[in-house]
């Protein structure tokens, strides 16, 4: 398997981002945050991160520590962890100007994550990232990713609720690939925070390395067209485009 796929372009009406490993990068936060919840709790801080990313914390606290998985806990307990940690945290490579671009474009676009509002504003705020007009996230679904209940909220959020396939969903972790191919969506899948094996193996519809390999080449109407370099050829597929 290689990234060096031809470019080649793709048009959506509307772009729906997974926050964590697709905007941005809080892993070594996220490490110290648990490890400190987790003494708190009792719970093995390590447990915890095998099973934390891409997954809602209050369906994680629901199996390891069922007296705090409420909502009041969860918003106060991620809240917290820009505050505390907003220095470890990073952009994925190429994100902001992505986001810039199809912001001045007047693209339709939302951010839909398994982390609670406070956390998401938190960080937007910490890393002076653009705020989209609707957010979906971890206190919107009833069921987190894979559930394809968040991704189907987001569409309709864009107006773009007719289960059509033109709205691109931007993905690192298999659960939420899953979830974006369940709500009837092409997926994006970026290597940043799990192999690629474990990103192919959710089936998204094309794999890239981080967010530098796309970049906007056109808006006409209410459509974009991304242009995707150095994907990875793990078939005939994906060095397609199709």
């Amino acid at each position: 398997m290689e990234y060096n796929a031809p470019p080649f372009e793709v048009s959506f009406e509307g772009l729906l981002f997974d926050m964590d490993g697709t905007i941005i990068d809080s892993t070594a936060a996220v490490v110290k945050h648990w490890h400190t919840v987790g003494n708190e709790i009792g719970v093995d801080p390590e447990v915890i991160l095998q099973t934390s990313h891409g997954r809602r914390s209050i369906d994680m606290l629901k199996v390891l520590s069922p007296e705090k998985a409420n909502w009041e806990y969860v918003r106060h307990m991620e809240g917290l962890l820009p505050k505390l940690h907003g220095a470890d945290a990073t952009e994925i490579p190429g994100a902001r100007a992505l986001l810039d671009d199809l912001i001045a474009a007047g693209a339709q676009w939302t951010i839909v994550t398994s982390g609670t509002e406070p956390l998401v504003g938190g960080w937007l705020e910490v890393m002076k990232l653009p705020r989209p007009e609707h957010l979906v996230t971890a206190e919107s679904v009833a069921d987190g990713k894979p559930d394809p209940a968040c991704y189907v909220l987001g569409r309709e959020k864009l107006g773009l609720g007719d289960g059509s396939p033109d709205v691109l969903v931007l993905e690192d972790s298999p659960a939420g690939i899953r979830a974006g191919k369940a709500a009837g969506c092409k997926v994006l899948g970026l290597v940043t925070s799990h192999t690629a094996d474990q990103v192919l193996a959710a089936e998204p519809d094309w794999v890239v390395r981080d967010l530098r390999s796309v970049a906007l080449a056109g808006a006409e109407g209410d459509r974009v067209t991304l242009r995707i370099s150095d994907a990875l050829v793990a078939s005939a597929a994906a060095a397609t485009g199709k």
